[in-house]
């Protein structure tokens, strides 16, 4: 048993009780206490649907989840009792998974760009495995942390609109010579390193990553190298209206280790799934503030459009631009609105509507053209699957406050979590009942009475 996760950390729900449930019960509770501030409801069961869906599809790959993505504590917490490892960005992020009692052998120090202060940070903390793509950072590292092992990142990226002055990553013709020069600087380098992002790729540019890394894992072979660990990055879909579904990619990358890096040849698979584990298990709630009617003359559009102030200390904005940043798509709302006491009537008349935050500057836009009812101060905008790049971007603003985070779990799902780490179950719950399908949001997985394939150990 983990420890990290408890039935503290999260409400425990009954099977037939959704999300949606959950988030009208907050609402309710808000409007009685005139609190508008803007909150998040998170599915934790969505988030343990996905991460046995991942070892289904991928046995060979252990996920390293990257904190940047989502940095609230029940995600962390939940993906460390399923024994995830933790892709850090810097010293922030690994004091945080570290302040839960995350071993240093869990942590993967991700981040292309390094400060030396960091490194230092890292080295004092024991974590050890970071990557490197130029001779920068592979010279801050080696004189900042000589216990540290390596990933040499390449930029395998080969679609269009890659442009390579934009792209992290070593191509392969300047590959050995940064291993020589690692050689020279006696830095240890353990493998190699890649990351797609999530720019609706292809699966095949997966294969086409995998083999260009097994050239890389060539030429340090000829350098005296003993490479044995494959950082497949991330990219993998947060939701299911995806170019490419999940399973689809993982075929694709399953055939590509089969052929390049076969079971036995020793070396290790690790991913960086991010919006994968968390996009569709958070529903975001904003209550308009705000309402100007703008006259057709002044907007150039037929009709009237309405403004609306959302009351998220400025949160929202960024969310957004987020979203669309990251290939999200844009923020539509779900449901339209809803008031905390009623919900609204499908045969209102809708306007179309521009969203702006609070603080009237030009860039503080969220969308336009909306077709949305005719809302009014005090009612709700629902916005779904804003899991990712969401909860760590919002913490960014100076002053403003983070949005509640309210975490739900059905009570199958729990179950599912205890059977992930090894816990026996009480006498009553056998096999039958743990694999019947559960609520909050999702189902449960064909396999969940099955013992997963692995419990993700360090790597260090």
């Amino acid at each position: 048993m983990n420890g990290y996760l408890n039935e503290s950390n999260f409400t425990m729900v009954e099977e037939g009780f959704t999300t949606r449930d959950l988030l009208e019960n907050v609402l309710v509770e808000l409007c009685q206490t005139s609190d508008q501030q803007a909150f998040f409801v998170a599915d934790l069961g969505d988030i343990v649907k996905k991460h046995l869906r991942f070892l289904k599809a991928l046995p060979r790959v252990k996920p390293y989840f990257p904190v940047k993505c989502n940095s609230s504590g029940g995600v962390v917490r939940l993906l460390a009792e399923l024994g995830a490892g933790f892709a850090c960005a810097n010293k922030t992020e690994i004091a945080e998974v570290q302040s839960i009692g995350l071993p240093a052998d869990k942590i993967f120090y991700s981040s292309p760009c390094k400060q030396v202060a960091h490194i230092k940070y890292a080295a004092s903390h024991g974590v050890q495995l970071m990557t490197f793509d130029n001779e920068v950072e592979l010279g801050k590292v080696a004189r900042s942390h000589p216990h540290a092992r390596m990933l040499l990142g390449i930029a395998a990226d080969s679609s269009p609109s890659a442009h390579p002055s934009m792209m992290f990553g070593a191509t392969l013709k300047s590959c050995r010579c940064l291993l020589e020069s690692a050689k020279e600087q006696a830095v240890e380098v353990v493998g190699i390193s890649f990351h797609l992002g999530s720019r609706s790729l292809e699966p095949q540019v997966f294969a086409q990553a995998v083999a260009e890394a097994q050239l890389a894992f060539d030429m340090g072979a000829e350098l005296g190298y003993r490479m044995h660990l494959l950082d497949i990055g991330g990219g993998f879909p947060g939701t299911e209206d995806a170019r490419a579904h999940f399973e689809e990619i993982a075929a694709v990358i399953n055939s590509a280790l089969d052929t390049y890096f076969p079971e036995g040849c020793g070396v290790e698979i690790i991913a960086r799934p991010g919006r994968y584990y968390v996009t569709s298990a958070f529903t975001f709630a904003a209550s308009i503030t705000a309402k100007e009617e703008v006259p057709a003359e002044q907007s150039g559009s037929d009709g009237l459009i309405l403004r609306a102030c959302l009351l998220v200390w400025g949160q929202i904005v960024i969310l957004y631009k987020t979203a669309q940043h990251c290939g999200a798509g844009a923020l539509i709302p779900c449901g339209c609105a809803i008031s905390p006491l009623q919900k609204p009537c499908p045969d209102h008349p809708s306007c179309s509507s521009s969203l702006r935050g609070p603080t009237g500057h030009a860039e503080d836009r969220i969308a336009d053209g909306v077709e949305l009812p005719d809302l009014q101060d005090g009612d709700w905008l629902i916005f779904q699957d804003m899991g990712a790049y969401t909860i760590a971007t919002s913490s960014l603003l100076g002053g403003c406050p983070q949005p509640q985070v309210t975490y739900a779990m059905s009570r199958l799902a729990w179950k599912a979590v205890q059977l992930c780490r090894g816990k026996p179950l009480p006498a009553e719950d056998d096999c039958e009942s743990a694999c019947t399908p559960s609520s909050c949001g999702w189902e449960m997985v064909e396999s969940l009475c099955v013992t997963p394939v692995f419990a993700p150990a360090g790597i260090i």
